[in-house]
């Protein structure tokens, strides 16, 4: 709550119907405890997408690419010059919730490490 009432950014909602379906946590990275052994604290510009909730009835309909692409869209209107992710393989076991390795291929991230044994590194530029 103290980040949203500063005015920081800490993400973006889906709505359908008049109620809200789903969530994306997408911010500039400072706004996260560090996410990856090999983050550069230096690098400005950067933005994390780092938690997608989608309810169980909505998996498989699309809504974590919609908001993927919303979350991208956000991200750059708001000056990111790089979005940086965390997702895992669809057989992971854990860390799903930080979205699947191959929508952020599908959408041109490129992968520059791991994070853990699970989480691929993976940014965007524009």
């Amino acid at each position: 709550m103290a980040l949203i009432e500063a005015g920081t950014p800490v993400g973006i909602l889906a709505h359908a119907e008049g109620r809200t379906v789903g969530w994306c946590s997408v911010a500039p990275r400072e706004t996260y405890r560090k996410l990856s052994r090999q983050q550069d604290d230096t690098e400005a510009g950067i933005w994390s997408i780092v938690c997608f909730y989608v309810p169980k009835a909505s998996r498989g309909s699309g809504l974590a690419s919609a908001l993927l692409d919303a979350a991208i869209d956000h991200a750059f209107a708001n000056g990111a010059r790089t979005i940086e992710a965390y997702p895992v393989d669809k057989a992971s076991p854990s860390y799903r919730f930080m979205g699947f390795r191959n929508m952020f291929v599908a959408r041109g991230f490129h992968e520059i490490g791991m994070a853990g044994s699970r989480r691929h590194v993976m940014r965007l530029e524009r």
